[in-house]
């Protein structure tokens, strides 16, 4: 299979999205390669995952930025140019926000206009922010909502999980369900809503 585009991942966590990427290039879904893998946490297990693929990884930390900075949003800043330069050098078709705990500002995203794609667990317009799941999980809890659901948006501007829809799936909420099994229903519909949608916005490019 010809690869026809670049994958840039950043990812903070598990990287179970980054293995769903992995996957679905190695069984020639996504007509793709992932070139860099890139962490801005220590412990990320998506380290490991790009290591055993091969892939080229990094850590790069937001802390030596900060500490002793008079001005925290201008170090902020220049910790998301001089992110953006090594991911620029990856010249990536598309960068995949795939659990990255990180709110990106114009430093970064203007570098990559139309290119920047992140992945939330939950529907267009609700439960923006890190705990999405637990959120949703409240919200049924107290007969405000029915079900959770994914998402896949650009990232535009320094909004939270509210960028231009991409896709989306519904996730139902099923009598019986704990949090925990809610969560990996929400899991399996994520790697495969964001697989379908890259592979979606590589043929368009």
């Amino acid at each position: 299979m010809a690869v026809t585009a670049r994958l840039v991942v950043l990812a903070s966590g598990s990287g179970t999205n980054l293995q769903a990427l992995i996957d679905a290039v190695e069984a020639g879904r996504l007509r793709a390669e992932v070139t860099r893998v890139i962490v801005n946490r220590r412990g990320a297990a998506a380290r490991q995952r790009a290591r055993r693929a091969g892939i080229p990884e990094e850590c790069r930390l937001l802390e030596p930025y900060l500490q002793g900075a008079p001005d925290r949003v201008a170090a902020r800043h220049r910790y998301d140019a001089d992110l953006a330069g090594a991911v620029a050098a990856e010249q990536p078709d598309l960068v995949v926000l795939a659990g990255w705990m990180h709110l990106l500002s114009t430093a970064f995203f203007d570098r990559f206009p139309e290119r920047v794609v992140n992945l939330h667990p939950a529907l267009p317009g609700t439960f923006p922010g890190a705990n999405a799941i637990q959120d949703t999980w409240t919200a049924y809890r107290a007969g405000e909502v029915a079900s959770a659901g994914v998402m896949v948006h650009y990232v535009v501007d320094e909004g939270v999980d509210d960028g231009p829809v991409i896709a989306s799936a519904e996730v139902p909420i099923l009598h019986g369900d704990s949090i925990h099994t809610l969560t990996e229903r929400i899991h399996r519909v994520e790697h495969q809503l964001l697989v379908d949608t890259v592979a979606t916005l590589l043929e368009g490019r």
